[in-house]
């Protein structure tokens, strides 16, 4: 089957969706799926925990300090936003039980305890599932909000790092330049290496911009035009619109089997892009470090450009993702849009709500 064309009413920012969004414990619920089933025995409790407004790192705190152990003998999986209310798996050891049994906090719940015979560790889940609520969502909006879903459903939607990596004012990476730079000096490793991280995180949101201002732009106008507009050498973009997807592959691109699996380079893109758009694989981006493969030839033309500072470690993310399970309810007697999907590890519901919003990838 054919990818339809991104909805016209997508591409201007004009255009946009208006609907509220304000995430809250309310309206928004984000629930970790773990990595595997646990065993029910061994010396580590698992604790299913629910918790709203507080984040993952201030949770942790006021387990450590209840229990009177180190935040870092607390097993988690990932981070967790703040302003939704989250349900996530943490670990301890099984000798601090009894203590639960006083635990009480108004914005954290105990849901369950499972024996297990390891301590859970970063990266342990396969992903999320969010539950979303619109609100002052119309008629013709519902329609709009259909129409957009059903587009995502077939192409995915990019794979930006959101907002909560970059801190309140959307500027932490400044401090990871800086320290990169030798500018700043940090002594707390945490903290130096989460600025650093944020940095990293910024200089990859460039790259896929760039990427999809590309793809852009070849819906426009002819391939020889876009290498002009984007500077780039002759014939790098060649026989790229014979893709049938929005996200073109470039020869050179570094793929990786989704949403797991090995990596390896794209040299037919036009036989690649029809298992992208099976959803079998997808491209990735760098995260710029050491250690880490690079892209080749035409890809590479433009990753190079974000690939100017050498970090200590360094990886590839998948540039491209594919939202799961999408269910949605429309409730016109309050105006209200629910919305349920899955995301894979890693990956911000964030992509999801700027598309709906009417924002162009």
């Amino acid at each position: 089957m054919s990818s339809p064309k991104l909805p016209k009413w997508l591409m201007p920012l004009s255009h946009r969706n208006e609907f509220i969004f304000n995430p809250s414990p309310r309206d928004f619920t984000v629930e970790e799926i773990p990595l595997y089933e646990f065993s029910s025995e061994g010396e580590h409790l698992i604790l299913k925990v629910r918790k709203k407004e507080l984040t993952t790192w201030e949770m942790l705190e006021i387990f450590s300090s209840h229990l009177g152990i180190r935040r870092r003998d607390i097993g988690y999986a990932g981070l967790k936003d703040k302003h939704a209310m989250t349900i996530q798996y943490i670990s301890i050891m099984a000798i601090h039980q009894d203590k639960l049994g006083e635990f009480a906090h108004p914005q954290i719940k105990i849901l369950d305890t499972i024996r297990h015979n390891n301590k859970i560790r970063i990266g342990h889940l396969k992903g999320n599932l969010f539950h979303l609520r619109f609100k002052k969502v119309l008629g013709v909006q519902k329609d709009m909000l259909d129409s957009v879903l059903k587009w995502i459903k077939q192409n995915g939607v990019p794979n930006y790092f959101g907002y909560q990596r970059f801190g309140n004012y959307g500027d932490n990476w400044e401090e990871g330049q800086r320290i990169i730079s030798g500018e700043l000096r940090m002594r707390d490793r945490k903290s130096r290496e989460f600025l650093i991280s944020a940095y990293q995180s910024y200089l990859f949101n460039n790259w896929l911009s760039k990427r999809i201002e590309l793809c852009r732009l070849l819906e426009e106008f002819s391939e020889s035009q876009t290498e002009q507009l984007l500077e780039l050498p002759k014939d790098t973009l060649k026989d790229i619109k014979k893709q049938k997807g929005f996200f073109k592959i470039i020869e050179g691109d570094l793929l990786m089997h989704y949403p797991h699996g090995r990596i390896f380079y794209a040299q037919n893109h036009l036989e690649e892009s029809e298992r992208f758009e099976q959803k079998d694989i997808s491209p990735t981006g760098l995260l710029s470090g050491k250690k880490v493969k690079l892209s080749m030839g035409n890809a590479r033309e433009i990753e190079q450009q974000f690939d100017t500072v050498t970090f200590e470690n360094g990886s590839r993310r998948y540039a491209w993702i594919f939202p799961k399970d999408i269910k949605s309810k429309y409730l016109p007697e309050r105006a209200h849009y629910e919305l349920e999907f899955f995301l894979p590890k890693g990956c911000y519901a964030t992509n999801v709500v700027e598309i709906l919003r009417g924002y162009r990838a």
